[in-house]
């Protein structure tokens, strides 16, 4: 329920204000923590048919959730009571669903719960991993630090999306202006010179009957086409949350020519830098390396982690079983041998992370210099194709009108 309040804060000035919690007395000790001095607290009266209506959820953004783990480090690093930690955080973060969410985790620790355990009732915001490295931070008594080492993963993560982002925006929406300008000219340009050269009469040359051709289709059965489309992505999607779709999609996007390898690395820098914060955090292996194997975001890897874990489980070597998979180069095998011999694991998978994320920067800018230049090439070349096809029968256009 929502509770109206006057207080005085520690310079007598008076304050009103508003808080949702479940009960008048939880208000009061709030307020209390806050350094206030409650004079009155009421429950809000409203609208009896007021309610919040969310057709489209929101989400809690990584960026956001960085940010909240860089300042909760910072807080309990000072000295600051986890609750009161929780109450400034829900406050200040800009994001309306992790305020909600902290909301629900402070009344959580409240009623006796740990940390961990009050994130994990909301997958949604803090993940596998996020949670089991709360865990182990409050095990081990080093809770700002782990908080810490998952701030710097989910800066890297965000700055790795955002590097993998910008070498797919450009092409992506060039092929969108492709796609309108083609369906532009289909509806509306190609159907004027079709009038045309029927009062010609003739033969018209190939080119451009393939392209009257593919005007009719537009202009007369263009929702069926739009439908068609649709219903063809819509499949897709539905085909690629299935696990069988989900591999084979994976398993595409590593082949792809030239963004491939730009998925790949990001794939390996991702799987490093995760084994290497949950390793150092000290989760147990066989934990860390299904936590991986669910946030590496790659079926393909996900199969090769799954195999170690069998492995591990036999009392056998951890790399050993990623040599069976392409996708892993013999560098990175050789370098977490080496780490797992000497005992020196996490600064290797660290080492790894942070030679493919540079990679994965050298190849989104070499990508982007020679994108650029294709993108022009095939958008001039479609255009200029069309207008050929559109033109070429008035080279011969003495010859029809004989």
């Amino acid at each position: 329920m929502t509770y109206a309040y006057r207080v005085r804060d520690q310079q007598g000035r008076l304050i009103t204000g508003e808080l949702e919690a479940d009960g008048e007395s939880l208000v009061i000790s709030k307020l209390r923590e806050m350094g206030y001095v409650p004079l009155e607290v009421k429950v809000k009266r409203g609208p009896g048919l007021k309610r919040e209506l969310k057709l489209f959820p929101g989400k809690v953004k990584l960026k956001d959730l960085s940010i909240f783990s860089r300042q909760f480090a910072t807080m309990i690093n000072s000295g600051l009571p986890l609750l009161r930690c929780l109450t400034i955080l829900e406050q200040q973060t800009e994001s309306t669903e992790l305020s909600k969410v902290l909301h629900e985790i402070r009344q959580d620790v409240e009623k006796g719960s740990s940390l961990s355990n009050a994130m994990a009732k909301h997958p949604k915001a803090f993940s596998k991993l996020y949670v089991a490295m709360v865990r182990s931070g409050e095990t081990g008594g080093a809770l700002d630090q782990v908080l810490l080492r998952v701030a710097n993963t989910q800066e890297r993560e965000v700055e790795l999306r955002r590097k993998v982002k910008s070498a797919m925006s450009y092409p992506t929406v060039v092929l969108i202006m492709v796609v309108v300008i083609l369906t532009a000219m289909l509806v509306f340009v190609v159907p004027t010179f079709e009038t045309l050269y029927s009062d010609l009469g003739g033969t018209l040359p190939v080119p451009t009957r393939l392209l009257i051709g593919a005007s009719k289709i537009m202009t007369k059965g263009l929702p069926f086409v739009l439908l068609f489309v649709g219903g063809a992505v819509f499949g897709l999607r539905r085909w690629i949350k299935t696990e069988k779709g989900r591999r084979a999609f994976d398993r595409f996007k590593l082949k792809v020519p030239v963004f491939g390898t730009l998925f790949q690395k990001a794939a390996l820098a991702r799987f490093a830098r995760t084994l290497s914060v949950l390793s150092t955090s000290g989760v147990p292996i066989l934990q860390a390396l299904d936590i991986v194997a669910e946030t590496v975001n790659n079926a393909v890897i996900s199969d090769a982690i799954k195999d170690v874990q069998n492995s591990v489980k036999q009392g056998e070597s951890l790399t050993k079983p990623l040599s069976n998979y392409d996708v892993f180069p013999p560098m990175v095998v050789q370098m977490m041998t080496v780490g797992e011999e000497t005992g020196a694991l996490d600064s290797m998978l660290e080492k790894i992370a942070d030679f493919y994320d540079a990679e994965v920067e050298a190849t989104v800018d070499a990508l982007t210099a020679i994108i650029e230049p294709l993108m022009i090439v095939f958008v001039g070349g479609t255009v200029g194709a069309i207008v050929i096809s559109l033109y070429l029968p008035l080279f011969k256009i003495f010859e029809l009108i004989q």
